[in-house]
């Protein structure tokens, strides 16, 4: 998420209350999560684990609860609580906007479009030419919507990423201000959920087609001309590449990469990144004709168990 205009450090630092090490006008210009981070964002790390990552990533400006050396060219806000703080920044400088109407005065439409009745359109969201979105569709805030696209009912884009932080008193929700970015010539089935980004985008790429009940995720990718069947589960910060089929009951962990053109057969739990070009099975994922001959081998042990007995 990049902010409206500059920001200096010190003037950052001020809006959460935290020290900081760097020259006061230093430049910040938005906030990432590190996947996505580039030159002039905030990221914030709150694990040692992580430390490292985080002050060699592409931010400038790293939100951490330790003192530590500040690499040559970057800035560190010293937080306490950098997920606290990380969410300040959030409802700043994206705060909730009440809805005023059915279909937001704010909503761009393209020419030939059409919103059927009941259909929620929040504010800022933008939709191509000749779409079609059904009865019942929510399209929360800033969701952009490219020409020729169908949702169907039920279907709704831009909730917020599942994202916690386990405290003593109870989960802490990670502010979601990210968008849901939808291609041209894509059709959404009924009853769909795709989570916007934590500050990011979820994006649906060019002539892709989502079955009805599919699941995606925070700052999930889905490339162009993929196939998803029903009752899919996709997780956060995904990258599925062109071309991709996947059938119905699959489930993904998240953080992981299917290659361009992988076939993924019904009910797989797709546990680990995948080369594409070929075809995949089970729990934990294998190549497909690999599976089914361990399987097909598992049915032979009662005879050879009986051979043996004899």
């Amino acid at each position: 998420m990049k902010f409206p205009k500059p920001h200096s450090l010190k003037a950052v630092a001020t809006l959460i209350d935290c020290e900081y090490v760097g020259a006061d006008d230093f430049q910040v210009l938005g906030m990432n999560e590190i996947h996505v981070v580039e030159s002039g964002d905030i990221v914030f790390v709150d694990h040692p684990k992580y430390y490292d990552k985080a002050l060699s990533s592409k931010a400038t400006i790293v939100l951490i609860n330790k003192r530590v050396d500040c690499p040559e060219g970057k800035a560190l806000l010293i937080s306490d609580d950098p997920f606290r703080d990380f969410n300040k920044l959030s409802l700043h400088f994206k705060p909730f906007e009440r809805a005023t109407a059915l279909v937001s005065p704010s909503a761009e439409i393209g020419e030939h479009t059409v919103i059927q009745p009941n259909a929620f359109i929040g504010n800022n969201v933008k939709i191509g030419r000749n779409c079609l979105i059904h009865a019942n569709v929510c399209l929360y805030d800033n969701c952009v919507i490219g020409d020729n696209v169908i949702i169907h009912s039920g279907t709704v884009l831009g909730g917020d990423a599942f994202y916690y932080k386990n405290r003593p008193e109870g989960f802490d929700k990670l502010v979601s201000c990210g968008r849901v970015v939808i291609e041209d010539n894509v059709e959404i089935g009924a009853l769909c959920t795709i989570d916007k980004g934590v500050t990011g985008d979820t994006t649906i790429k060019r002539g892709t087609k989502l079955d009805n009940q599919v699941h995606v995720g925070h700052d999930t990718v889905i490339g162009e001309k993929c196939l998803i069947a029903s009752q899919t589960g996709i997780a956060g910060c995904v990258i599925i590449e062109d071309e991709v089929t996947i059938w119905g009951q699959v489930g993904t962990n998240s953080g992981i990469t299917i290659g361009k053109k992988a076939v993924i057969m019904g009910q797989t739990g797709v546990t680990k990144s995948v080369v594409g070009g070929r075809s995949y099975f089970g729990t934990p994922i294998e190549e497909s004709r690999e599976k089914l001959k361990q399987l097909a081998n598992v049915k032979k042990i009662p005879s050879i168990l009986k051979k043996l007995e004899e």
